[in-house]
């Protein structure tokens, strides 16, 4: 045999053998079925073949917020303080079954999420707690979620590729432990949604609440391409739910997906929008550490305003009061550094960042700017002040003026 047919052969049947180190895939399916008369989620999690898994540790928390466990193979509960929870597995095909209360409210009695018996607003990271997972070697987890909702409940809205009516692919490649994060809504809902770039966006909210969605898809497609051009960052989803009273009366990022109350302006009396503060947060991922909570708080505003002044949403005049105004809201702050940063902080981290941005942009007559910083964060898996010193410092080419302040010793 010719030593080229030789090699055809071996080729081909290499092809159909595949790859020997090929991860073997397994399948983890998420089943969620919403019980809004007793406030509750009844989750189930199905391995297709247990021995997969040595063992998933969960952080249940302090709350007490998941109860009634039952497993195939063993289930060990710590109690108290910064409960867990260890499964180890059945061999073969192996369920864990809890169940999980949706309604969480705050000190002055407002809902961060909740259960009605018309609709549910819940975060996907509640669902399931975050594990420490150890799996056998050579194994890939294929992660599913399906809901099984109420009688009379129509749909149901994830940030996650939708696969059927009621199910979702769940894929973070920087999670070893795939498990549905961001904001969901089911119920009876109201949905508007277009496409920007190269992201589905889609605005839902309980019927009846009074969310103003069609002034968000125009808010988010007017401000777009300046979002494109500063966050080079463009989930295939975006997700924007909201709903009223007795809702929080604020805005908060989740994974590809913003919750926002249904009556506050998009945008404030102040100049800002918690919506684009909320956007910028999802887009840039900015993880800080090491009382260094200025840096990913005071981009989120920074961005929020100038985002919205790009796009020619504010004029000079409007863009120089709303200047004053955080001169005046960060008088006598001395410091950015701290594990929680105050109002007052994140108004004078702005106009530091607004310095840096005017000396980037003058050293470098106008070839760099604070984008490139911001850029260069969220390449990082993490920044704290001194790297954040350095990143801008890289971009400068030599020591930063606006930097070297007592704000961030």
């Amino acid at each position: 045999m010719a030593a080229g047919l030789k090699w055809m052969l071996a080729a081909a049947l290499l092809a159909l053998c595949g790859p020997l180190w090929a991860a073997q895939k397994v399948d983890l399916d998420y089943h969620v079925h919403l019980l809004p008369q007793s406030d509750q989620a009844e989750v189930r999690l199905t391995l297709a073949r247990g021995s997969a898994v040595r063992s998933l540790d969960f952080d249940l928390g302090d709350e007490g917020r998941y109860s009634d466990f039952k497993a195939d193979g063993q289930w060990q509960l710590t109690p108290g303080h910064g409960s867990r929870g260890v499964w180890r597995p059945a061999a073969d095909k192996a369920s864990l079954t809890y169940r999980v209360r949706i309604s969480e409210s705050r000190k002055n009695g407002s809902f961060e999420t909740r259960m009605s018996p018309g609709w549910a607003l819940l975060r996907g990271d509640d669902l399931v707690p975050p594990a420490k997972l150890d799996q056998q070697d050579g194994i890939e987890l294929v992660s599913r979620l399906e809901f099984e909702l109420p009688v009379g409940w129509k749909s149901i809205e994830t940030s996650w590729p939708r696969i059927g009516k009621q199910r979702f692919r769940i894929d973070n490649p920087s999670r070893l432990f795939d498990r549905p994060t961001g904001w969901m809504l089911a119920g009876k809902l109201g949905s508007r949604r277009t496409r920007l770039g190269e992201t589905e966006v889609t605005v839902a909210s309980p019927q009846g609440q009074g969310m103003r969605r069609m002034d968000v898809l125009t808010l988010l497609t007017f401000v777009w391409p300046q979002v494109q051009a500063a966050l080079p960052r463009h989930p295939a989803k975006l997700l924007i739910v909201g709903a009223s009273d007795p809702m929080w009366r604020g805005a908060q990022a989740g994974r590809d997906s913003v919750y926002l109350h249904s009556r506050p302006p998009l945008v404030s009396e102040r100049g800002s929008s918690p919506l684009l503060r909320e956007l910028v947060q999802v887009l840039a991922r900015i993880n800080d550490h090491d009382r260094s909570d200025w840096i990913g708080e005071g981009l989120n505003e920074y961005y929020a305003i100038e985002l919205l002044r790009r796009a020619g949403g504010m004029s000079d005049e409007r863009y120089q009061g709303l200047n004053d105004r955080l001169v005046r809201d960060s008088k006598g702050v001395t410091t950015l550094r701290g594990e929680q940063v105050s109002p007052a902080m994140v108004a004078k981290a702005v106009l530091l960042l607004q310095e840096l941005d005017r000396e980037i942009r003058l050293k470098t007559r106008n070839k760099r700017s604070l984008d490139d910083v911001l850029q260069g964060a969220m390449r990082l898996e993490t920044v704290d002040t001194e790297e954040f010193v350095q990143l801008s410092e890289s971009i400068l080419g030599e020591r930063s003026t606006a930097l070297d302040t007592r704000l961030l010793q």
